[in-house]
């Protein structure tokens, strides 16, 4: 089978770079889509915007880069295209909760057809054509608990809850949808899998039993639910619970909780820290009492001691300082509203939601960040009794940086071209 790119163009902000460049579950969102779809094609072909697609005779598969799919839904969407045998493209109903939910909120991406979103991928039997019908894959989604709500933080009392799709697709044009796709298409996701496979299959149930009596740890926390790589280095007294992911060369200091959580290659985390539901990248690093929940923390970035991060996404390269926090929750309950796919401000759909960081980030101690809030990459923010809350979204332009003598001394890759304020000293 044929594979063709076409290419977004769009940068997601605040990270100021396209989304195939973004990782998700801790790989980049252009590597991940090539190895869910290696078993089904055979040559691929890169369209730039504007180029003309020649004529060819071959089944073919064609997607924008900016999508996000588990194997689950790539599997059944191939499948029931070829059993077709019609040229199709992806369609999903907004009676398909996953979508209506998370995918659909913020995103530009989807394009309406009645009672229908169609989405940027198409399956051709014998090459393109310009008539396709629309081919609708059930997310199968799942509600699932995440947050009880007292009466007196909201105007409706009890659980907040995702949808959580068994396969999952999604378009990446917003921060939030990293988010998404991370969270509840990703974590939530796997949990989901793995207890109705428990559930369903009693041959996995007694192998989880029996691995985890032979073991003697708890169910979750024996190998079948716990997949730890190479040459790591694991406390005793550090707790972890699946389904996880450890990747090789990590190191889990005394005290540490990791539950239900993806921690990626060569990642230090240190005593008393906190990680829960949450993506953690390549040679991150979690100094002592560092507190991660439903966060994704993508590669070579570092929290310091005491620094509490809820419902974020934070990109690469950046350090966040000690005892920092970023809210997700309205002391009144009003709307979260977020960057949408063209830049504008809408509602997120979500009564809990964190803030994000782009790359290249230095943030000083003792932050305090609204909910939504975004802080542009190769931005630094140094703590002062000026600043110490963060109430609206941070430009590149809003750097400190650019008002310190040494502002040439700090890099900014994402801003290339953007000239200093500041005078070289």
């Amino acid at each position: 089978m044929l594979k063709i790119i076409l290419h977004a163009q769009n940068p997601i902000m605040p990270f100021c770079e396209t989304a195939r460049e973004l990782r998700i579950q801790n790989s980049p969102l252009w590597l991940h889509q090539r190895n869910l779809l290696a078993p089904y094609v055979t040559r691929e072909l890169e369209l730039k915007p504007g180029e003309p697609l020649l004529p060819v005779k071959e089944p073919t598969i064609v997607y924008r880069d900016n999508l996000f799919f588990d194997e689950f839904y790539i599997q059944a969407f191939i499948e029931a295209a070829k059993k077709k045998n019609r040229p199709v493209r992806a369609a999903f109903s907004t009676n398909d909760a996953a979508f209506r939910e998370h995918a659909l909120p913020l995103s530009t991406s989807f394009t309406p057809a009645g009672s229908l979103y169609l989405a940027d991928l198409w399956y051709y039997p014998n090459g393109p054509t310009a008539s396709v019908e629309p081919l609708v894959i059930d997310m199968q989604a799942r509600e699932i608990g995440y947050y009880h709500v007292p009466t007196y933080m909201g105007d409706q009392s009890g659980d907040l809850v995702f949808q959580v799709p068994l396969r999952a697709m999604l378009a990446i044009d917003s921060w939030v949808h990293v988010f998404v796709a991370d969270m509840v298409f990703g974590q939530f996701a796997r949990g989901a899998r793995f207890e109705k496979r428990a559930n369903e299959e009693l041959s996995f149930k007694l192998n989880i039993l029996g691995r985890a009596i032979y073991e003697g740890r708890q169910v979750l926390e024996s190998s079948v639910a716990v997949k730890v790589g190479k040459n790591c280095v694991i406390d005793p007294s550090a707790v972890i619970k699946g389904p996880a992911i450890i990747g090789d060369n990590v190191t889990i200091n005394a005290g540490a909780v990791i539950d239900n959580s993806y921690i990626g290659n060569n990642v230090n985390i240190s005593q008393d820290v906190q990680v829960m539901l949450s993506v953690v990248g390549d040679g991150a690093f979690l100094p002592f009492r560092a507190a991660l929940f439903m966060t994704t923390l993508m590669e070579n970035s570092m929290l310091a001691q005491n620094t509490c991060l809820q419902m974020c996404v934070i990109g690469r390269n950046t350090f966040i300082g000690a005892g920092s926090t970023w809210t997700d929750y309205n002391l009144i309950p009003a709307p979260i509203r977020a960057r949408d796919g063209n830049g504008r401000l809408s509602l997120s759909n979500r009564p809990v939601l964190g803030g994000c960081v782009g790359h290249n980030c230095r943030i000083g101690s003792g932050m305090i960040v609204y909910p939504a809030r975004t802080i542009e990459s190769d931005v630094v923010l140094a703590a002062s009794d000026k600043r110490r809350v963060i109430d609206r979204d941070i430009s590149f332009q809003d750097s400190d940086h650019h008002n310190l003598k040494l502002a040439h001394l700090h890099q900014t890759p994402y801003h290339k071209n953007v000239k200093d304020k500041a005078e070289s000293w």
